[in-house]
């Protein structure tokens, strides 16, 4: 007789999940990998917890007969909007669930008015962006996840840390990276990520001045339990304001980001970049970073975004 194919339920993400959700998604990612012990691979590593408690509305789990099989997490920044990491128990592999996962956070993206959607997956398989391209997402270019040794290799620009800042200046500094980022593509913003990192205690945000203008900023993860890993400090998003200054502002940038890793006593910086930004990219190099491993950016519609030469941009999707 053929196998039962159940269809899952599909429900939001509870706290109480949290430990068996991370265990099927290191087993799910370490099992395509192929590494030996796939369950045991990645402890220090967590995109479950924080993106749950980030925007709990958002975060989805597929249930089988009552068990948890998979989970999914939509984030929005502002204008844009992206999925992940989307993961299902290698059991219930080739059962659609990943398909009965992708449409809730469909919805969440139809719900915000967001107007370009993106995700990160692996670029050498043609089942998984094959299921994507059937909600609309095409592949574009590749996405480099990018690490070197964090040091002082030179004297830091006037930089500062937004946890430091009282409350009220908070505020106002949100207010700010918007500007700066809407200056990159209309209406990107990554308020939430910075407030979440920030009552999370998952890291900085670190602040790039020019006289008394922000220049740049970087929303960064640091160490265990966080999306860094130990001893790293994950560059999640990083901007530098768009203009003929606009390279200057981003090796500052990393400047600053590459003393606040080494000070904090971190032994890796890493970060993200679509090649399509190809100067940010070349520059990112000569800095002394070399690719780990890379995969293809989908976006939806089929559009450059804010991902295209000229944008000195850090992120990766994942």
């Amino acid at each position: 007789m053929p196998t039962r194919v159940a269809i899952p339920t599909i429900r939001p993400l509870r706290e109480s999940d949290i430990p068996e959700a991370r265990r099927i998604l290191r087993l799910a990612f370490g099992t395509h990998a192929g590494v030996p012990d796939p369950e045991n691979q990645g402890t220090d590593v967590d995109y479950v917890a924080l993106r749950l408690r980030t925007d709990p509305s958002a975060a989805f789990a597929a249930e089988v007969d009552g068990k948890l099989v998979g989970s999914n997490f939509a984030t929005r920044w502002g204008s844009f909007g992206f999925f992940g990491p989307l993961t299902v128990h290698p059991d219930y592999w080739d059962r659609s669930i990943g398909h009965h996962l992708i449409q809730p956070v469909m919805e969440c993206f139809e719900k915000w008015k967001i107007t370009q959607a993106g995700l990160f997956t692996f670029a050498d398989s043609a089942k998984h962006i094959g299921l994507y391209q059937k909600f609309g997402f095409w592949p574009r270019f590749l996405t480099a996840i990018m690490s070197r040794e964090a040091r002082r290799r030179e004297p830091a620009p006037a930089w500062s840390r937004f946890s430091e800042l009282p409350s009220t200046e908070q505020e106002s500094i949100l207010q700010e990276c918007g500007a700066l980022t809407d200056a990159v593509y209309p209406g990107l913003n990554v308020e939430l990520e910075t407030r979440a990192v920030c009552t999370q205690a998952a890291g900085e945000t670190i602040l790039v001045w020019n006289d008394s203008r922000l220049v740049a900023f970087a929303v960064c993860h640091c160490g265990s339990d966080t999306e860094a890993g130990e001893n790293r400090c994950y560059i999640k998003f990083g901007a530098a304001l768009p203009g003929s200054e606009a390279l200057r502002h981003f090796h500052d940038l990393i400047t600053a980001c590459d003393v606040f890793a080494d000070s904090s006593g971190l032994a890796h910086l890493d970060a993200g970049m679509n090649l399509a930004r190809i100067e940010a990219y070349r520059h990112l190099l000569e800095c002394g970073f070399r690719t780990m491993r890379q995969g293809v950016a989908m976006h939806a519609p089929n559009e450059p975004g804010h991902s295209w030469p000229g944008v000195f941009v850090i992120d990766d999707w994942r």
